[in-house]
């Protein structure tokens, strides 16, 4: 049974509306430890005191996991009310959470309008397992790739997420999970690594994470830092499609794990399937992919490779798979297709599958088919998508004549 709540209220939905109207504060989240020292320059901070307020607002922020300056018990009332005047850390709007059959959890976001632009609306999913929890994150409102098999594909790009609005999805999945310590006492006991919930993230969310390079590597590197959220980059994923110039820059300057959304072992069906392979071919992808700095047997690169009925799930297509990856120390995750309204794509049958999985192991290497979860809310791998353009019709109905039953009240 599917289980869904709406957890924002009338009466906070009409005042998010007015509040819309307000100047946004800019939120300390996100920012680098050298830009959040400048910003509190802008609060009046002297500089002799930045490097310690720097370590007191990281550990309140990315270890406490504080959403109100209020609760910042070693900083002075007087500054806590100067921040608070200033900047804003605030968590973005659950629009929805839904909780699958299976435990997965998928999370509806609203953000706040940036510049001229309007809210916007990203879906984030928590897949709960045997010894992990992981997180996927999104970090596009849409896509550009119009991959043929992914209902985000159908939805275009509405903008980037900022470092922030990525970094707010792991820090409200740990607010809604418990991932975080007692926030009412000081000395409340910190989560060790291996009891926390959210022990793993994936960048395979909504949208292509390397054309949001900057934004995504600073929340990356933010997420990781040994003094925070203290993730192992060995425990943070990225998935491109194949940017294929920006794949080097991840390893050197992000150094995560990295997974190729692949689905094809020829370039005529992986430019239908997977279009940004016309700019960035195969062989330029496996060169790329070659070439990975830190890659070992202890540091695989994984190949995504979503099983289409009589598309691409032959074994001469496992035959050519094996090909095309030798040299390369990689896993290939086999993923069954999950329908979503409108597909024209059917799911291998599994026998197929499993033949198509034997063949690569005998070859060599690993490859577990992912069991599909969360398929009854749409969060399976490939089902997201959001109106991101527009708020859904009740509810804006339903504010309208809040609104106006307020005006007349007035």
């Amino acid at each position: 049974m599917t289980l869904s709540l709406d957890l924002t209220s009338a009466q906070t939905r009409a005042a998010l509306a007015a509040n819309a109207r307000l100047p946004e504060k800019p939120s300390l989240i996100g920012l680098t430890r050298e830009e959040m020292a400048d910003a509190l320059a802008v609060a009046g901070v002297p500089e002799r005191q930045r490097r310690m307020r720097v370590q007191q607002l990281w550990h309140w922020l990315y270890v406490r996991g504080v959403s109100d300056f209020s609760q910042m018990f070693n900083i002075s009332k007087d500054l806590r009310m100067e921040l608070d005047r200033h900047f804003s850390i605030a968590r973005p709007e659950i629009v929805e959470e839904q909780i699958s059959s299976d435990g997965t959890r998928k999370w509806l976001f609203r953000f706040p309008p940036r510049g001229a632009g309007r809210p916007v609306e990203i879906e984030t999913v928590y897949i709960p397992e045997e010894g992990r929890g992981t997180l996927c994150i999104s970090s596009q409102v849409g896509c550009t790739l119009t991959c043929s098999f992914c209902h985000t594909g159908t939805q275009k790009l509405v903008r980037n997420l900022t470092a922030e609005e990525i970094l707010v999805q792991l820090m409200t999945a740990r607010d809604r999970l418990g991932d975080f310590p007692d926030r009412d006492t000081p000395d409340g006991a910190i989560v060790p690594a291996e009891g926390r919930k959210v022990s793993n993230i994936v960048m395979m969310g909504m949208g292509e994470p390397l054309y949001n390079f900057e934004n995504v590597k600073k929340a990356l590197l933010i997420a990781s830092d040994g003094d925070g959220l203290s993730l192992s980059k060995r425990r943070i994923t990225l998935s491109t499609s194949g940017v294929t110039p920006e794949i080097t820059r991840t390893g050197e300057e992000i150094g995560v794990m990295l997974a190729i959304s692949l689905h094809a072992v020829r370039d005529d069906l992986r430019d239908m399937l997977v279009p940004i392979n016309k700019k960035y071919p195969l062989d330029a992808l496996m060169e790329a992919c070659r070439n990975y700095p830190g890659l070992s047997n202890a540091r695989r690169i994984t190949f995504e490779y979503v099983m289409l009925k009589d598309v691409n799930d032959s074994i001469d297509d496992a035959k050519e798979l094996v090909r095309l990856l030798r040299g390369i120390p990689a896993k290939i995750n086999l993923i069954p297709f999950n329908p979503w309204p409108g597909t024209n794509y059917q799911c291998s049958d599994w026998e197929t599958i499993e033949k198509f999985a034997d063949y690569i192991n005998q070859a060599g290497y690993a490859s577990p088919i992912r069991t599909p979860r969360g398929r009854d809310i749409l969060a399976a791998c490939g089902q997201l998508k959001s109106e991101s353009e527009r708020m859904r019709k009740t509810d804006r109905l339903a504010l309208e004549a809040m609104m106006i039953a307020g005006h007349g009240e007035a």
